[in-house]
């Protein structure tokens, strides 16, 4: 089979640790990464440790220190607490959605008061986004509240049987829900935890076999493909215990090439779940003339040593893929070409969202 042409892909969750934790990532080495997986725009979420995107300064700050030093566009967004309510109608305009947290993660924003939560699903814009980290529990809870609340919600890496079948129920009895799931959550399982140690450990956790045939089972309802990419240095990792969080940018394209040669999904199913549904519910930019080429056939291994993040490890070490990122080209500007970037830094932009 020849090359394939793709358009650009986004990946509407991405943990680049800039500012606060840069050690980890930081805006040009998670866009390297970014790219060289055929990411032309990702959408970082807000859970900085130590300079969390929860007011309008934090969020300028984040603009400003990802101007002119990207490869990819990056668009970001807010984060909820029990008091920031107030600001939304600041900085709306400038983020893709609303990050709420509910469960325990990276970063302390998680918020446990029902009436609190019920307050934030009023008071965002609800033409806008509400992303929740919402797990098992949680999870029946935030659909639950949808018809008292009158609004939508995207509920990030859905990793549980339970999970994909509520969602898919809420789905069939006309709620305005829709979901993503990482690639970590289709590929591992808790058995390989032995193996992995500390790189193993992620939020929500590996669950057991039958939880990823759920999910594959229900790849109907699942609407997007995101790599949730948590980047932690190996050192962290090897911790007890270990932080929360995995890189994923550059082998969530090869793992599901990986999947549709096996048949499991389409080539077209796959552009609906990395480009074209992130494009229409978060409503981002049009990048003309922009597009990732791919050779289906290519056949290779993962390995850390190939890897553009700074944190040089991948929980897929080792796992034989099939397919490969052969260029991309961002509004005309070749980035990368024969597998190799050959672009500065600078050539991607901060995105906003259409209006």
């Amino acid at each position: 089979m020849p090359t394939i042409r793709l358009p650009g892909l986004i990946d509407p969750h991405v943990h680049l640790r800039d500012p606060g934790a840069t050690h980890k990532e930081d805006f040009t080495t998670g866009t390297m990464a970014a790219i060289a997986g055929g990411f032309t725009l990702v959408l970082d979420m807000p859970n900085n440790p130590g300079d969390p995107t929860v007011s309008p300064d934090a969020l300028a700050r984040k603009h400003n220190a990802a101007n002119g030093r990207v490869f990819c566009d990056v668009g970001f967004y807010y984060g909820a607490t029990p008091l920031n309510a107030i600001t939304y109608k600041d900085i709306e305009a400038n983020v893709f959605g609303l990050k709420l947290y509910l469960d325990h993660t990276t970063g302390d924003l998680k918020i446990d008061a029902l009436e609190t939560i019920r307050d934030i699903m009023l008071a965002w814009p609800k033409q806008k986004p509400l992303c929740v980290h919402a797990e098992d529990r949680t999870l029946a809870m935030v659909l639950g509240l949808l018809p008292s609340v009158g609004r939508g919600v995207h509920i990030c890496h859905v990793s549980q049987k339970v999970e994909i079948e509520l969602i898919r129920n809420a789905k069939e009895h006309g709620l305005p829900v829709t979901c993503e799931v990482a690639p970590h959550h289709l590929f591992l399982t808790e058995d390989d935890l032995p193996r992995l140690g500390g790189q193993g450990v992620m939020k929500p956790p590996l669950y057991r076999g039958r939880d990823i045939d759920a999910l594959w089972a229900n790849l109907d309802v699942i609407d997007m493909i995101s790599t949730d990419h948590a980047p932690h240095t190996l050192e962290e990792k090897m911790a007890d215990p270990a932080p929360f969080g995995v890189p994923g940018l550059e082998t969530s394209l090869p793992l599901m090439l990986t999947a549709v040669q096996a048949g499991k999904l389409t080539l077209d199913r796959l552009v609906q779940m990395m480009h074209t549904a992130p494009t229409t519910i978060f409503r981002t930019p049009t990048q003309p003339d922009t597009f990732i080429d791919i050779d289906p056939n290519a056949k290779w291994v993962i390995s850390s040593h190939a890897l553009q993040t700074k944190c040089g490890w991948t929980p897929f070490e080792g796992m034989e893929v099939r397919g490969a990122v052969t260029s991309v080209v961002l509004r005309g500007q070749e980035i990368v070409r024969d597998s190799k970037i050959i672009s500065e830094r600078g050539s991607g932009q901060v995105a906003m969202p259409l209006a």
